[in-house]
């Protein structure tokens, strides 16, 4: 008899404090009233901004300075040999008349030199808008601010292409 008293009192007891434990936790989980709500982050000036076309992906990242473009660590004349792709990485600073006015350094890989261009040129306006929200309707209106969503269609099984199919034989 007295071994069952003896185990049930231990077994109270072992509820008691697996009780109190879990009411000490719930304090210890509740939020402090004092500490502040978490506010969102704010970006630095030199933070990165991605800027995506088909398959290529430009990490960007602005720096006020006298307008050096450097991509993959070499100059942009160097990277971009036709004129047309560098005046497509450039039109956000032309658009926004700010041209001159920020050192860009640029990491760039897949796709082809077109689409690397066109997703550089994505990451400089979306990091021009961030930085000064003035600009925004001028990028905006120029069309700098939208992701070209065109990809290549995959291809599928039974076919040559994604849609070209066998030559149909009627022997």
């Amino acid at each position: 008899m007295e071994n069952q008293t003896e185990k049930k009192e231990e077994k109270k007891n072992e509820a008691a404090s697996l009780a109190e434990s879990m009411t000490r936790r719930k304090v210890l989980l509740k939020k402090n009233p004092q500490v502040k709500a978490q506010s969102k982050r704010v970006r630095k000036p030199t933070d990165q901004f991605v800027g995506r076309r088909k398959t290529s992906v430009a990490r960007v990242a602005l720096k006020s300075g006298s307008g050096k473009v450097t991509i993959n660590n070499r100059d942009i004349n160097e990277y971009f040999s036709r004129s047309d792709l560098r005046a497509r990485v450039l039109t956000p600073f032309i658009v926004t008349e700010k041209s001159g006015q920020y050192d860009v350094k640029v990491t760039v890989y897949g796709g082809g030199i077109r689409g690397q261009a066109e997703a550089i040129s994505l990451g400089i306006a979306r990091s021009i808008d961030r930085n000064d929200e003035t600009v925004h309707s001028k990028l905006k209106a120029a069309g700098l601010l939208k992701r070209d969503p065109r990809m290549v269609e995959r291809k599928k099984y039974g076919l040559h292409k994604a849609r070209r199919a066998t030559q149909f034989s009627k022997r």
